[in-house]
């Protein structure tokens, strides 16, 4: 054990590059869905996470957006902890029986026009927890679904090209 603690020390932490993607292409994907919102909405894009019982590797990758690299925010695009300000509600993992009240009462809470993203494989169908004791399922057993991004997470280039593709898919609301 000693052995490994001191190679630990020795070599330092291990670290994953960063994404590939250029600056520049990511600066274009997220305006894009910036005009996309502003087209549809009249207004900047508003997004509410809900964690219906996941492991957190979604959650990580939907973070990022917030972080220095992606930074959506330059494009209007914002996170609310609310879901009464909340144009799509991002919902990561399979939905847990302990879950599901919680995610109908904030589906219930959005206004219309709202939009429900299942993100991640445990949001299509329960993933590697389907089956499990307390998993009621995925995202669609529960509420309706209108995107499924895919992936085991999806990156955050993905979560993009997903909210982009929802909005060009969706009909301009009435005011």
């Amino acid at each position: 054990m000693w052995r490994l603690i001191g190679k630990a020390l020795a070599d330092g932490p291990v670290t994953l590059p960063p994404p590939p993607a250029s600056s520049d292409a990511l600066a274009e994907l997220a305006s894009r869905v910036a005009e996309a919102s502003r087209a549809k909405l009249g207004r900047s894009l508003v997004i509410r996470e809900i964690d219906a019982g996941s492991c957190n590797g979604c959650e990580l990758e939907i973070h990022a957006l917030n972080n220095p690299f992606y930074d959506i925010e330059r494009f209007g695009i914002r996170f609310s902890a609310s879901p009464r300000h909340a144009d799509v509600l991002l919902v990561t993992g399979p939905v847990t029986k302990n879950m599901v009240e919680a995610v109908r009462r904030t589906y219930e809470a959005t206004p219309s026009p709202k939009w429900v993203v299942a993100v991640g494989d445990c949001g299509l169908d329960g993933g590697c927890f389907k089956g499990g004791a307390g998993v009621v399922g995925g995202v669609a057993s529960i509420l309706p679904v209108d995107l499924h991004i895919p992936g085991c997470p999806p990156s955050p280039t993905q979560l993009l090209s997903g909210l982009l593709a929802l909005l060009q898919s969706v009909e301009r609301p009435l005011p």
